[in-house]
């Protein structure tokens, strides 16, 4: 019994049961995360070390970093990919527990519903990813941050910093964005493919 839950789970991550879903997750999917992974940590690597206002003042910097970056990029990119995957992996459990074939899926009406749930929350979940990128992030990186330093000195009050490879992290922000909308278009073409191949369904019976 367990075997076979281990098993459907495996063939249920692996093979969803349209052509999008698979294409998304075998290919879109490892493609992303290869991006964050080897090129995020290149360009965000050191960017702490890198950061400067006072290069003699390190408390000062440390300070206005934290006010550039409340939270790291990579942390946030890599708590995106992962809150995205928990409906389909939660709608995959399910089904394996309850030995559900890929073709059941898109045959029986309450599997389907299900099924759409998920990406619909998927859709959701990536919506709310961009607006957060956008507040948190922005649009485009500057050369210059101008931190207000006031609450560490009061003798302080604005003062300029270094932001290193500022280019290169306005590209990878864009590829960030265009890799969401990517996802978001190709989770609203599977609920047409599951739409159209129920009723293919329908329309043989």
């Amino acid at each position: 019994m367990s075997l076979n839950y281990i098993k459907n789970f495996y063939e249920g991550c692996l093979r969803p049961p349209t052509v999008i879903g698979q294409f998304h997750t075998l290919f879109f999917g490892s493609v992303r995360m290869f991006f964050l992974g080897v090129l995020g940590f290149a360009v965000y690597g050191n960017e702490a070390l890198h950061f400067s206002c006072d290069p003699e003042r390190r408390e000062l910097n440390l300070f206005c970093y934290n006010q550039f970056r409340p939270v790291t990029p990579q942390v946030f990119w890599a708590l995106q990919l992962v809150t995205v995957l928990v409906p389909g992996a939660v709608f995959h459990l399910y089904a394996a527990y309850k030995n559900i074939d890929q073709e059941d899926i898109l045959k029986r009406p309450t599997y389907t519903v299900f099924y759409i749930i998920s990406v619909l929350l998927r859709i959701v979940l990536e919506m709310a990813a961009f607006w957060l990128q956008s507040r948190l992030f922005g649009f485009l990186v500057h050369s210059l941050y101008f931190c207000d330093a006031s609450s560490l000195e009061k003798t302080l009050t604005f003062t300029k910093c270094m932001v290193p490879e500022h280019f290169e992290k306005t590209i990878f922000l864009s590829a960030m964005y265009i890799f969401t909308i990517i996802t978001l278009i190709l989770c609203m073409a599977e609920i047409f493919e599951i739409l159209c191949r129920r009723l293919g369904y329908l329309t043989n019976q």
